[in-house]
């Protein structure tokens, strides 16, 4: 997964903007806390760490750590370990925010363990996802299945609901709370 990634952050501009950034910057605006730690993981070229007054971005590929650091001037920037584990002690962040991230990582289960042991006692998890539409069964064509469902594209999960509340509740979350927003998102809010 690494070389794959820093291939793709080779190639990407210096500061790309990410996919629905106001809403989704409007939507972790409204859930920070005053005096929060925060850790973006999947920070990217850093636009939402921009944002953020106490944040660690997390990134799988050093070039985007790089553009991170680049284009947000002392940011605290770093990479995931080879493990998959989150550079941080355990709970030292208030909130984790992992936007449009972990439907590309092939260890979910792992990825959703390590925010809850990085997080503290009642911190917080906010996650969102692609969401993919209302699948029709038992024969009937299934809408954008091809655009959604690209065996060429980044995702490699694809979550319903109640396969990301699933997930969460499997890892130890409690108080989950899952959501659809625009432009086709699924929101969720867990709790350690």
């Amino acid at each position: 997964m690494r070389e794959f990634y820093e291939s793709f952050w080779a190639d990407a501009p210096q500061d790309p903007e990410p996919w629905a950034f106001r809403q989704r910057r409007a939507l972790l605006q409204r859930e920070l806390e005053p005096g929060d730690t925060v850790l973006d993981l999947g920070c990217g070229a850093g636009r939402f760490l921009a944002t953020l007054p106490d944040a660690i971005g997390v990134e799988i590929a050093e070039h985007a750590a790089e553009r991170a650091r680049s284009n947000v001037p002392g940011a605290d920037v770093r990479l995931l370990e080879p493990d998959g584990s989150l550079p941080v002690g355990h709970g030292e962040i208030d909130l984790v925010w992992c936007s449009e991230v972990l439907e590309h990582i092939p260890d979910v289960a792992h990825a959703l363990l390590e925010i809850r042991r990085v997080l503290k006692p009642d911190g917080r998890v906010l996650i969102t996802v692609p969401y993919h539409g209302r699948l029709q069964a038992a024969g009937i064509a299934l809408t954008r299945f091809d655009r959604h469902f690209d065996p060429l594209g980044q995702h490699v999960r694809f979550f319903t609901r109640s396969s990301l509340r699933t997930a969460l509740e499997h890892s130890g979350f409690t108080r989950v709370h899952i959501t659809r927003a625009r432009p086709q998102m699924l929101v969720a809010r867990a709790t350690r």
